[in-house]
């Protein structure tokens, strides 16, 4: 199966995106929290900006605007990896992780 390099910004912490998984639950599967809820691209919890890369989406329609994919957002919770990528996620935490 075919895995893409996901990079977290600003943490630099990487994690393996195999493909057809989403990115959210790739990054749980690694120990890595990012913000979630709905977990079906209506709620935008887990929004992020994509530095890099490309992704496609597993509903036809995820909470984002034509802009904003324009300017590179993502829903994690229901895009997959096309490609490495690199996401600006600011408060993702390592699993088990307490400030």
């Amino acid at each position: 199966m075919k895995a893409y390099t996901v990079t977290l910004l600003p943490s630099g912490w990487r994690f393996d995106a195999p493909d057809g998984m989403p990115l959210l639950k790739a990054a749980e599967a690694a120990g890595i929290e990012l913000p979630s809820s709905c977990r079906n691209g209506t709620c935008r919890t887990c929004l992020c900006r994509m530095e890099q890369g490309a992704v496609r989406y597993l509903v036809e329609w995820p909470g984002l605007s034509f802009d904003e994919k324009r300017e590179g957002d993502v829903l994690p919770c229901v895009a997959v990896a096309q490609s490495d990528l690199v996401l600006r996620a600011p408060l993702a935490r390592r699993s088990g992780a307490h400030d």
